[in-house]
């Protein structure tokens, strides 16, 4: 718990510093301000990794294409939305529109160019949000969806939604399903993490050319089953680690 306490405090001490700081900057060029957002990006999980005892490991880098591609993660925890910053190179999430409103974070998430979703949208929001990837795919920037669109508890099951077969179906490019366990060591919607080592496994990708149903089922089932093996995984550091 004392952990738990003081990577908080950091935490929304220099996060809260840095937004405030970061305000000036958000007039720079994109890729000069997504250099600034990566240093906080760094901190914070230099912070995890000292703090909190929590490292990581990648498995499956082999299934990585060489050129952009659409990677569809299971969400377990808030760590998830830092990391692949780091592991993906200058990537773009699919996320909420409102997010982009949100005082400074909102800001600065739709300054280094995220994709933004209008969930009440329908039809409509789906075809923009296929729009934007592809233009970001096509200037070689991967795109980061979670496709069951929320955190998901250890043991618990949500649905896929609609949006990551609209992706696979409208752009064209390959889908990398990504599984992780980091829900062991940073649950939702609690305050106290554990040490561990969190693993993320690269799945074979899915190609283009299935219809939806048929997409959504391969991609619960790799994502799910992978999921599930990883969350079975012992928790003692490998020497893997990162």
């Amino acid at each position: 718990m004392i952990r738990s306490i003081i990577f908080a405090v950091l935490f929304y001490g220099v996060t809260t510093t840095m937004a405030v700081l970061y305000l000036p900057l958000i007039v720079l060029p994109r890729t000069v301000f997504l250099a600034f957002a990566l240093f906080w990006v760094k901190l914070t999980l230099f912070a995890t990794r000292h703090i909190l005892g929590i490292h990581f490991q990648l498995h499956g880098l082999e299934n990585r294409p060489e050129g952009a591609a659409i990677y569809a993660s299971k969400h377990q925890s808030a760590w998830d939305v830092f990391i692949f910053n780091l592991i993906v190179h200058d990537c773009a999430y699919v996320l909420k529109r409102e997010l982009h409103r949100i005082p400074l974070w909102g800001w600065y998430v739709w300054r280094v160019g995220s994709v933004g979703i209008d969930r009440s949208g329908g039809a409509r929001a789906l075809k923009g949000m296929v729009t934007d990837a592809t233009r970001l795919l096509e200037q070689g920037r991967s795109i980061v969806v979670f496709p069951q669109g929320t955190r998901t508890p250890i043991g618990e099951s949500l649905p896929y939604l609609p949006g990551v077969a609209a992706l696979y179906k409208g752009t064209g490019f390959p889908v990398i399903p990504v599984a992780l366990n980091s829900g062991l060591f940073w649950p939702r919607r609690t305050f106290q993490k554990s040490p561990g080592v969190i693993t993320i496994e690269f799945l074979p990708p899915i190609a283009p050319g299935l219809n939806r149903r048929a997409f959504l089922k391969e991609l619960e089932n790799q994502i799910e089953t992978a999921t599930k093996r990883l969350e079975q995984m012992p928790s003692a550091e490998t020497e893997n680690r990162i």
